[in-house]
């Protein structure tokens, strides 16, 4: 299962299963022992994020920008399904709202892939 609901700043919980970090920079006052795994090549790029945070971009403008980042890391996405479907993962990064968050759409599609693969499919 992919979790998207917490953001990396949220206690570490069991039920977590594996804590990954998809933001390019690390975040201010964040311990490295509160991850598992760091994918910054999945974070958002961030002059976009400068764009939408000074609202000379939409977020489904981000969002298609963001489309690209993952095209552009297809073994990346391999690697979270096959995580994903070998136990609970949970995506993180310090974006309050998931809806408009990138690791909503990560989650997105890398379920897109475990719905057509099984794990050993993916090496």
């Amino acid at each position: 299962m992919i979790k998207t609901e917490k953001t990396i700043y949220d206690a570490v919980e069991k039920s977590d299963g594996k804590r990954i970090l998809v933001m390019s920079l690390w975040p201010r006052g964040v311990k490295k022992e509160k991850i598992d795994l760091w994918m910054k090549e999945l974070g958002t790029p961030r002059h976009v994020i400068k764009k939408w945070k000074t609202g000379e971009i939409s977020w489904s403008q981000v969002a298609k920008e963001y489309r690209k980042v993952l095209q552009n890391n297809r073994a990346l996405l391999l690697d979270l399904a096959k995580l994903s479907m070998e136990g609970d993962i949970t995506l993180l990064c310090s974006c309050k709202d998931a809806e408009k968050c990138h690791r909503t759409m990560l989650a997105e599609e890398v379920r897109k892939i475990t719905t057509n693969v099984s794990p050993d499919d993916i090496d």
